[in-house]
């Protein structure tokens, strides 16, 4: 079941990012991660304007590869400099549907 890491990134100090920026997508892809959007073009729609820097998308084939990805030995120190670096909220959603009636999504809780 497909799965969805979603970084909600509110950056403190920017010295992390030139080199999260450049080695931690890969190391996602090695999980069988793909950045759908990591962009810090937040538009409110509905709700006040969010204190965020960056919200980051990226979608994973199992809750067992997005966890595989955030444990990895290779990605401890990029995730150390950012949560040194930002008040960030990582969480995971998969691609089912609560009420069950759209039908192109499984049924989920």
């Amino acid at each position: 079941m497909t799965v969805y890491l979603i970084a909600q990134v509110k950056v403190t100090d920017d010295a992390w990012i030139p080199a999260y920026a450049e080695k931690v997508h890969d190391i996602a892809a090695k999980h069988g991660g793909k950045y759908l959007s990591r962009s810090g073009r937040i538009t409110p729609i509905e709700g006040p304007q969010p204190d965020l820097s960056l919200v980051a998308l990226i979608q994973f084939p199992t809750l067992d590869d997005l966890k595989g990805f955030v444990h990895d030995p290779d990605y401890a120190s990029f995730a150390k400099a950012r949560q040194d670096g930002t008040h960030s909220t990582f969480f995971a959603i998969d691609d089912t549907d609560a009420a069950g009636t759209i039908p192109y999504l499984g049924k989920g809780g």
